[in-house]
């Protein structure tokens, strides 16, 4: 028997490797074992990362700094299914991490994931890469990326997918996606919208909301609507409504029924099976404060078409919304006050809402939230327009008094919605009156300066209703209102422009404030507005003719015409013709200057006596010491005292007063006048010492400067009515007219003899004797043209006797009246129609020559 041989184990061949098993304990190794080409191995490693990803954001970011993420985007498109599905796995739970987001859209992976929704792929990796776009999908980069690489088809596809967080996760997504309005064309193309319906019948809220709420995004759109209208969503919606247990869907419910309402169909359609009721009754019960508001915006949408607010309005919205004001809840203000805005084009509920709104909604002025306000007071312009019962209402609501007040609001929305309300109350005597008395005026100023075109707009609208009342104007003006005003004349705004220059229109309606604006600058800019065929309009012409018709000086200084229905009145001054650009400086700033050797500037002022005298008098009730300042003391006083504004003219009246007995001027006064100088002379000197007083009371009150009177032009004027309004005819008291004013400015003159009529040295001496360029048209005892033409203007237009003055060149100007003739003889009552004619005031005084004949062409031009 041989002995027995062991049997031995046959060795592994020499190129196979040994199994290893690893236990490892740190993550860069896993990650490190991502690069290996053992299928078991990427698995397991890809499990482990899910693993450890899992536990918390931390991780993730630790991952992302080992560089897993670049190693795990080879391993999703891998050939072996379970390394892929992991790979995918581990994505979508670090996808939810910012800055893993950020790599994963540099490298693109989203064509990637997509690719793996493919029908016949796991449904693990259907869930892990829809939650990987879901997280990507939040960025409008990716957006644009999965839209463009075809995402949307297999993520609709997937809404009806078996699993159901599949199912979230692609609704989730395709929620993200249709936030841009591609994607929302795209997915009704694709028939979104009964997947989406039966996803609302899923056991599982969070995909209902998340279906809700793609719906509502999605049903913004009209045709989405009507395709959402053919599936019966209108019955889903509502049925949720109904359900008690669906409760924490109604707002979403609500939301997407609210933009269903817009289109009249779908309206009519749920008020015809009752549902317009049941949801105007739903929102009347609930508690839920967003439900309310969600409601009251439905009806804001739905109201912004004419059928609907019909509809609306058959249903007594306007009861549901009132209601929604009474709720403390600012929101829901908010929401009803816009709703109550939107349904004020229907003018049944315009009435409706003017018969109980209109109370709470003043009431709401005095919130001190902000949006609250702007939403209320917007409502209340909305029904006081063009309805003056609504108008009322506000007023009996104490409404004046904080609708003035919300003029200094935060919100530039609530500022130009008050202006709008006063502005339509101030359509009504009273209610203007009762607002101007609460200063609205002083609180438009800081309107007037915003940088919101609206509240521009609508602040100047509102300056032009409150305007045509004198002290209005006055408060204005005080406020420091007229700058801004002006200001906004360069506006680049059209409706701006156009209110402004209304506003400028009716504030030039009194001398003060028109003068005012021309200081400002007002002239030069309409002028500028009314030379630009694009910019001007017919309030810019409205309110520039306005301006010079209430600043004649300037008026006809510019453009050397004044119509017989611009009377000259008091303190009107001939400055002469002025050039483009030229400040124009008043009467005040021309008395200060010293002498010059341009023209006498000639002033009109003649203030009856009694006035003065009953400054006089008060003076002396009020113990003022009686005193005539001398020349010298007077010269001084005038230039030490500049701000006092006290005029030197005042006392160069005083000194030509007191001189007149020896002055050549005054020797020619008395012969010209017939024996008065004495009198005049007694005159003179007791207007000296008025003027002494009135300068001491003005010195006192620090009031404004004053022109001093003018009472040898006072004189011509009584004179002139005496021997003038008498005559029958207009003709005759032209004509006679024309000779006293000649009388006056020394007499006729021959055409030959013209040249040695030194009327220039006369005005150069009573210059000299004033000591100052102004000079009253009084003290003019040899004038030429423009003196007498503008004195006759004066004085006709004090007696009633229409005529035009018109400025020529080289000192020429004439007056224009227009006279009827005589009817032919043999027809009686015939009404010929008027002619114009040119007055002779220099050489033949009283001879009327008819425009446009030889010897008008010939007295105009030298």
């Amino acid at each position: 028997m041989g002995k027995k041989v062991k049997k031995e184990v046959e060795p592994l061949p020499k190129d196979v490797f040994d199994p290893l098993l690893i236990e490892s304990k740190t993550a860069a190794t896993v990650v490190l074992m991502l690069n290996s080409p053992e299928e078991e191995v990427l698995a397991k490693a890809c499990d482990a990362l899910y693993k450890f990803a899992s536990k918390g954001d931390e991780n993730k970011v630790t991952l992302l700094g080992l560089g897993a993420v670049e190693h795990l985007y080879k391993l999703i498109s891998h050939e072996d299914p379970i390394v892929r599905r992991n790979a995918i796995m581990v994505f979508g739970i670090m996808a939810s991490n910012h800055d893993v987001k950020k790599l994963l859209r540099e490298l693109d992976v989203t064509n990637s994931l997509i690719s793996q929704l493919a029908p016949e792929e796991d449904v693990v990796i259907h869930e892990f890469a829809t939650l990987c776009l879901a997280h990507m999908a939040v960025e409008y980069t990716t957006k644009v990326q999965i839209f463009e690489q075809g995402g949307l088809e297999p993520l609709i596809r997937l809404l009806g997918s078996p699993d159901p967080d599949v199912k979230k996760n692609s609704v989730e997504c395709i929620y993200l996606l249709v936030q841009d309005f591609q994607s929302r064309a795209a997915v009704r193309a694709l028939n979104v919208i009964p997947p989406l319906l039966e996803l609302l019948k899923s056991e599982y809220p969070v995909i209902q909301l998340l279906a809700l709420k793609t719906l509502e995004v999605i049903s913004k759109d009209r045709e989405t609507r009507i395709i959402l209208g053919e599936n019966k969503g209108l019955d889903c919606l509502l049925k949720i409504l109904e359900t008690n247990e669906f409760s924490d869907l109604h707002v979403e419910a609500l939301a997407v029924l609210g933009n269903c309402l817009e289109d009249v169909h779908t309206l009519q359609l749920i008020q015809q099976t009752g549902g317009l009721k049941k949801l105007l009754s739903f929102v009347g019960v609930s508690a839920v404060p967003d439900i309310q508001k969600n409601a009251a915006k439905a009806i804001t949408k739905a109201a912004y078409d004419s059928e609907n607010r019909k509809i609306l309005n058959e249903e007594e919205v306007e009861k549901c919304l009132i209601n929604l004001l009474e709720i403390d809840n600012d929101g829901i203000k908010v929401a009803a006050s816009q709703a109550i805005s939107a349904m004020c084009e229907n003018l049944a509920s315009k009435r409706a809402f003017g018969l109980q709104g209109i109370p709470q909604l003043v009431q709401l002025l005095s919130s001190d939230n902000d949006e609250v306000k702007e939403a209320a007071v917007t409502a209340l312009a909305n029904l006081t327009a063009a309805s003056p019962s609504n108008a009322s209402a506000v007023a009996e609501a104490e409404g004046i008094e904080p609708l003035v007040n919300t003029l200094n609001a935060q919100r530039d929305g609530a500022v130009a919605n008050a202006a709008t309300v006063l502005t339509n109350l101030a359509m009504q005597e009273p209610f203007r009156i009762n607002i101007q008395s609460r200063g609205v005026m002083s609180a438009l100023a800081e309107p007037l300066r915003s940088t919101n075109s609206q509240v521009q707009s609508k602040a100047a609208f509102a300056v032009a209703a409150f305007g045509c009342d004198a002290d209005a104007r006055t408060e204005l003006r005080n406020a420091g209102g007229l700058q801004p005003l002006v200001e906004l004349l360069h506006s680049k705004n059209e409706e701006v422009r156009r209110n402004v220059c209304w506003a400028v229109m009716v504030c030039a309606s009194d001398e003060l404030t028109a003068v005012e604006l021309c200081r400002l600058g007002a002239l030069d800019i309409l002028e500028e507005i009314n030379i630009s065929t694009r910019c001007k309009n017919n309030f810019s012409e409205a309110a520039l003719q306005k301006l010079l018709d209430n600043n004649l000086s300037q008026k006809y200084s510019q453009m050397g015409y004044l119509s017989p229905s611009n009377i000259i009145t008091d303190g009107f001054y001939d400055y002469g013709q002025i050039k483009r650009g030229v400040k124009f400086l008043s009467l005040e700033e021309l008395s200060m200057q010293e002498l010059t050797d341009r023209r006498a500037i000639i002033f009109i002022n003649a203030k009856p006596q009694e006035d003065v005298l009953a400054v006089e008098e008060k003076a002396q009730d009020s113990s003022y010491e009686q005193t005539i300042l001398s020349p010298s003391i007077s010269r001084k006083s005038s230039r030490e005292k500049a701000g006092s504004m006290v005029s030197p003219m005042e006392e160069k009246q005083e000194l030509s007063g007191q001189r007149s007995s020896l002055s050549k001027s005054s020797t020619r006064e008395k012969g010209l006048r017939k024996g008065k100088g004495k009198k005049e002379e007694e005159k003179m000197k007791e207007v000296t010492q008025i003027i002494s007083k009135v300068q001491d009371e003005k010195n006192l009150e620090n009031s404004h400067w004053l022109p001093p009177p003018d009472f040898i032009l006072l004189d011509y004027i009584n004179d002139a009515s005496k021997a003038i309004l008498p005559l029958t005819t207009t003709r005759e008291q032209v004509v006679a007219l024309a000779q006293f004013v000649a009388d006056k400015m020394g007499g006729p003159i021959e055409r030959d003899k013209l040249h040695d009529f030194s009327w220039e040295l006369h005005i150069s001496e009573i210059e000299f004797e004033l000591k100052c360029n102004v000079v009253p048209i009084g003290k003019v005892k040899k004038g030429t043209f423009y003196h007498r033409a503008l004195l006759f203007k004066v004085i006709a237009d004090r007696i009633g006797i229409g005529c035009s003055l018109v400025r020529g060149e080289y000192n020429r100007a004439w007056n224009e009246v227009k006279l009827v003739d005589d009817s032919p003889q043999g027809i009686a009552g015939l009404l010929l129609p008027p002619q114009e004619y040119i007055v002779d005031l220099m050489f033949e005084p009283g001879f009327l020559m008819k425009q446009g004949s030889a010897e008008a062409d010939q007295y105009k031009h030298i």
